[in-house]
């Protein structure tokens, strides 16, 4: 079986060298990749479960039109996000068109003009700039007179206590917690650090809206952020919860009275979670979230995968192969851009979709540099499939992501390390 193996990597375009190197790099990692099963086990039966408290039907599959008043599958949908994340109560819609929509209807909900926004993480993702108006951009919160502040991490990736303590003050209504990277260097937070920062700011001032940017990391842990106090939980279903089979949309799950603000923003003030026809998305919603465990830990052994190959070709992974993993993401500091691209053309020559094109740096809209990605997906756009991206500038990370399986996410970092050998940038 092993030679029939082979010989099938090598008719995709795999040298017997790259084969060689990375099934010896796979076997080094089976007891790590069982810690995983286990964390994927146990989140499985939590959506079961919930599906099961909220007597979830085959008639809950079936469309809306119009106002989608008395959509029963779409409420039920809502219901069951709101136990799998042990919150008050859910938004879930396919008219959240992606994670930073979600993040603005939320911000957008529960700030109101003099209010200000916190960050006690640093820099948030490029595209929330635009948002909160650090980068000048028509209908951002600072138009409305929502101020920003933000708090730097110490360079060791620890929190600023005496910073954040400092910062907090009357017109502090809303602090935002990225929990994933972004594109900066720092460490993914943990669930067990968002809640001891949670802990640390309503020490301070026990009325302010925590709200974490959840996008990439949920079910990558048996806890989410819900859990350690977060009151507001956001992100996107083109990632972890869609199971790569929702099309479009998004979720906030938190406080009820939060929800309902966000609900507000979303559609229209005294209409709220009551009208939105879901126009026969249910059953993929439903259906995502109930493989979504077992999506999120094949992307997960794709990630470790990645750091172990590159790492072993002296290449600094963050993280690095060894360190407790709390989102999927899988970053690798090139410092060359010729290898960042070189990547990105061995994940898209992987796809399933358009492994025919070549990706190649652009101008795309909410970034302030070229970025290159690399996505043959079902769903365009969508990061919890194998896709790759990165700004092209220093120094030059690659952010790895995503798989519907395991062996897709194998097969990716592979013929990334293919492309590198083959321009002659790599040597194995």
């Amino acid at each position: 079986m092993d030679e029939t193996l082979n010989q099938y990597y090598r008719s995709l375009g795999l040298s017997e060298n790259v084969y060689t190197f990375c099934q010896s790099v796979e076997k080094d990692l089976e007891p790590r990749f069982k810690e995983f099963d286990r964390v994927a086990e146990y989140n499985q039966l939590k959506v079961i479960k919930a599906m099961q408290e909220h007597k979830v039907s085959d008639y809950h599959f079936a469309d809306s039109t119009g106002y989608g008043y008395n959509d029963s599958g779409r409420d039920t949908l809502e219901a069951v996000y709101a136990s799998v994340f042990h919150t008050e109560d859910a938004l879930v819609r396919p008219h959240i068109t992606c994670g930073t929509h979600a993040l603005t209807i939320a911000l957008s909900g529960n700030l109101r003009p003099g209010d200000e926004l916190l960050s006690p993480v640093g820099k948030p993702y490029d595209t929330m700039e635009g948002i909160i108006g650090i980068r000048p951009q028509k209908g951002s919160l600072a138009e409305y007179g929502i101020t920003y502040r933000q708090v730097d991490l110490l360079p060791d990736g620890g929190f600023d206590y005496e910073g954040i303590r400092q910062a907090v003050n009357e017109k502090t209504k809303l602090v935002t917690i990225q929990r994933s990277k972004g594109y900066q260097p720092r460490k993914t937070l943990s669930v067990k650090r968002i809640g001891e920062l949670i802990s640390f700011i309503k020490s301070i001032k026990p009325d302010v809206i925590c709200m974490v940017d959840n996008c990439y990391g949920e079910f990558v842990e048996v806890a989410e952020p819900s859990d350690v106090g977060a009151d507001l939980c956001v992100g996107s279903l083109i990632k972890n919860p869609g199971g790569g089979l929702a099309p479009i949309g998004g979720y906030i799950a938190g406080k009820k009275e939060y929800v309902e603000n966000a609900a507000f923003r979303l559609t229209a003030p005294g209409l709220g979670k009551e009208v939105g026809a879901t126009l026969g998305v249910n059953r993929s919603f439903f259906q995502g979230l109930f493989l979504s465990p077992q999506v999120v830990n094949g992307a997960l052994k794709g990630a470790v995968f990645a750091a172990s190959i590159y790492e072993k070709l002296g290449f600094e992974c963050v993280p690095n192969a060894t360190e407790s993993r709390h989102d999927i993401i899988q970053a690798v500091v090139f410092h060359q851009p010729e290898h960042v691209i070189e990547f990105c053309k061995g994940i898209q020559a992987a796809a399933p979709v358009d492994s025919h094109v070549t990706p190649e740096p652009w101008a795309m809209p909410g970034y302030d540099c070229d970025v290159i990605m690399a996505a043959g997906a079902f769903i365009s756009g969508s990061s919890i499939e194998l896709s790759a991206d990165a700004p092209i500038k220093p120094p030059f990370t690659v952010y790895f992501q995503g798989g519907l399986t395991w062996y897709h996410a194998k097969f990716g970092i592979m013929m990334s390390l293919q492309k590198l050998s083959d321009a002659g940038l790599v040597k194995i």
